[in-house]
């Protein structure tokens, strides 16, 4: 067991969000620990991200955060194709590791983080911050009535404008070389993983891609269909546009023989459904969250953080502070890997592909 102290390296974006929830979990006082560092490769935004955080070191040099005497954990938070390097180093370093998503531009890169830090012995997570939604957790729930019969299908619609634009303002994710991709591994990854908790595994998929944008290797829509180890089917579209005032919004219908859900909403609720006889209910977004407080045994400041959107970071600073797996970890979001993997090549090749196939 040992209080987290903290490095952030990636003052970007995703970057922002995740040192705001550093800063309120350890402010909440639930769990010890100390934000120690933040690097950037633009030193002047490192030095506002120290500002703001009361970091001790504030750097435009990567080896000089992993290098820092005390410092126990490492936030990875730049562009893809930096992931692999920067968590092989901090794994050697025996670093705790928070990586965001997606892990690497290549399931090959992804195996070499998962043995490194598996080999290490290290705890890791993966930013597929769904896992830590309030609504997906309580439809996760409602699905769990047996007299619902089996699974029929479900479909997940997935928007958002081309990251490049907007509050991402990411030039990045318009390269090749730089993201591995375009919307189904930079964004989907997340639902490919939502897919696998939610329906179970993925043993084959069929996809389509598409570019319109003109940037190379960079698909802006993705339609895939995954067969299920349970005998059912899933389909997923997602979508990069243009429409720079609409929010990145997920739309998840799921039929049961005898149930449908349905949300619009990737975090807050509220869900729709109906059962064998009878009208469309639905539970409120006050509903959602109550019950998902109560599935998750949260109470509290616990309970606050989550409304803020800040458990997925506490939970990694708990098992850090705890010396426990953390989840969703390295291993898990391979997983997801190998079926993106899969869907790239059903796409490129014309034919059902399956996961973890070479």
């Amino acid at each position: 067991m040992a209080a987290p102290v903290v490095g952030l390296i990636g003052c970007g974006h995703i970057g922002r969000f995740h040192s705001r929830n550093l800063r309120g979990s350890l402010r909440s006082e639930l769990v010890p620990g100390e934000y120690a560092a933040v690097c950037d490769r633009d030193p002047e935004r490192a030095e506002g991200f120290a500002r703001i955080t009361g970091s001790r070191l504030s750097s435009s040099n990567p080896g000089e955060v992993l290098e820092m005497a005390g410092l126990n954990s490492i936030y990875i938070c730049t562009e893809t194709a930096e992931h692999p390097a920067l968590v092989i180093e901090a794994a050697r370093r025996g670093l705790n590791v928070f990586c965001e998503k997606p892990l690497a531009r290549t399931v090959a890169e992804v195996r070499a983080m998962v043995a490194a830090v598996e080999e290490a012995g290290v705890v890791n997570q993966v930013g597929l911050v769904l896992r830590y939604s309030p609504v997906y957790t309580v439809m996760k729930d409602l699905m769990s009535e047996p007299g619902l019969g089996p699974l029929l299908t479900a479909h997940l619609r997935d928007d958002q404008f081309f990251p490049i634009r907007g509050h991402y303002g990411s030039s990045w994710r318009g390269s090749f070389e730089r993201a591995g991709g375009g919307t189904l591994i930079e964004h989907s990854i997340h639902d490919v993983d939502l897919f696998r908790w939610l329906f179970g595994d993925i043993t084959a998929v069929r996809c389509h891609t598409r570019n319109t944008t003109g940037h190379e290797g960079v698909e802006d829509v993705a339609i895939a269909t995954f067969q299920h180890s349970g005998g059912h089917q899933t389909s997923l579209s997602s979508v990069w546009h243009a429409l720079d005032d609409r929010p990145s919004t997920r739309h998840l219908e799921v039929f049961y023989e005898g149930g449908y859900f349905a949300a619009d909403h990737d975090f807050i609720g509220p869900i729709r459904y109906q059962e064998r006889s009878g009208p469309v209910k639905e539970l409120s977004a006050d509903e959602v969250f109550e019950r998902y407080v109560a599935l998750a045994g949260l109470e509290g400041a616990e309970a606050d953080l989550a409304r803020a959107g800040m458990l997925e970071d506490y939970a990694f600073l708990r098992c850090v502070n705890e010396g426990r797996k953390a989840h969703p970890d390295f291993r898990t979001a391979l997983a997801a890997h190998e079926v993106v993997d899969a869907c790239y090549r059903s796409a490129r090749d014309g034919r059902e592909a399956l996961p973890g196939e070479l």
